[in-house]
């Protein structure tokens, strides 16, 4: 009988040591992806490595939610929550009235558009009703600025004496072809 325990004090040793073993390595294998801050820092104790390989996750997990709020307002679908933090109503930030500014300075013409995330084709439009009218486009820019798209349009309507007028009725056109949109 006493063979029979120590026998079994033994497997529960091996047991045991194996167990640690198992966890020695897993630990090792969380530590390994764990980015550390340089190679001369000293060997840490099993808690710190656990407390840094926590403390990376959280910092992953913060990163990824951070370029999906991105993502999201990018691609025109800002959730719900930022919508209503931002705009203070319910309505869906993004969906913004395009607003023009038509400057003219004499023959030239700087035309500023601001609209939401979801008007996709009204600078198109305003580039055709440029090209239409003859004007030549010297430069176009584009910022966003969180739920608002800018388009900054610098043209040159031309060098004869109708300039002046060419320029107001492009101007014209172009306030009412945002006005008419708006209207929908």
């Amino acid at each position: 009988m006493e063979h029979n325990l120590s026998s079994s004090r033994t497997d529960r040793k091996l047991i045991e040591r194996n167990r640690r073993n198992q966890m020695k390595e897993l630990y090792s294998q969380l530590n390994s992806l764990v980015p550390h801050q340089s190679s001369r820092e000293p060997v840490l104790s099993v808690p710190d490595q656990l407390d840094e390989a926590a403390s990376y996750i959280k910092r992953l997990q913060t990163n990824l939610e951070k370029l999906k709020e991105k993502k999201d307002s990018l691609m025109g679908m800002e959730k719900a929550d930022y919508t209503s933090k931002n705009s203070g109503s319910g309505t869906t930030a993004c969906l913004r009235s395009p607003q023009i500014k038509v400057i003219e300075m004499g023959s030239t013409l700087e035309v500023v558009l601001m609209n939401g995330l979801d008007s996709r084709f009204m600078f198109n439009e305003i580039i055709r009703v440029l090209h239409e009218e003859g004007a030549e486009i010297i430069n176009a820019s584009l910022s966003v600025v969180e739920d608002t798209v800018f388009h900054t349009i610098h043209s040159k309507v031309g060098d004869s004496a109708h300039s002046i007028n060419g320029a107001a009725r492009i101007s014209h056109r172009l306030k009412k072809f945002v006005q008419d949109d708006n209207e929908f």
